[in-house]
């Protein structure tokens, strides 16, 4: 199964893809974990660019690079762990990009979901976990300095917590919400009841 997490930074997406790769791991199955942009060479070094504060990267070059990290991702690392069977765990995937660059940059979420599927080849999880905390919250538990991305200001996080809300709306099959207030034990409860695993 290919499990990806998504919500606001700071909502504890990659606290949680760590605790249910852990409990699968625990349990005997095998896992493979990624993280966006990342993953590979290549895509770490996209990375770097795409999260250096110092950088300033046009909407739609900043779209097309988390593309571009996501396509080497699947190519190297996704596809051939699916293929063996392994479950994937990712911290984040297709619907930050549909939630950043498509709505909060107002790239469109058609134009970027085109260029992802491109890259992809039309990939998605079988499973989303959104993460639900509001900007507010999800500001309060950042850590350090923040990246390029974190440092917007709280209007780009609204309108990115408005497009996960669509993309909740638009893929319900695939995408569960999940209430992210609580201890990392509680939530990760939530989390498995919802995937089913």
């Amino acid at each position: 199964m290919f499990i990806s997490f998504e919500g606001l930074d700071g909502c504890g997406k990659t606290t949680q893809a760590r605790l249910l790769a852990d409990a699968l791991e625990d349990e005997g199955q095998s896992v493979v974990r990624v993280r966006e942009p990342g993953g590979t060479p290549a895509g770490e070094r996209i990375r770097q660019l795409l999260l250096d504060p110092g950088e300033e990267i046009a909407p739609a070059a900043e779209a097309l690079l988390y593309a571009a990290a996501r396509a080497q991702l699947v190519k190297d690392v996704i596809r051939p762990a699916l293929e063996r069977g392994h479950h994937v765990v990712a911290d984040r995937f297709i619907d930050s990009s549909l939630a950043y660059q498509g709505v909060a940059r107002e790239l469109g979420v058609e134009r970027v979901m085109e260029a992802n599927s491109l890259a992809t080849g039309g990939l998605f999880p079988d499973r989303t976990v959104l993460l639900r905390l509001n900007a507010g919250q999800a500001a309060e538990r950042r850590a350090g300095e923040p990246d390029r991305i974190e440092a917007e200001g709280e209007g780009f996080h609204a309108a990115v917590a408005r497009g996960f809300d669509e993309l909740a709306g638009r893929f319900p099959d695939r995408i569960v919400e999940i209430d992210a207030q609580g201890s990392p034990a509680d939530v990760l409860q939530r989390v498995r009841a919802a995937v089913g695993l």
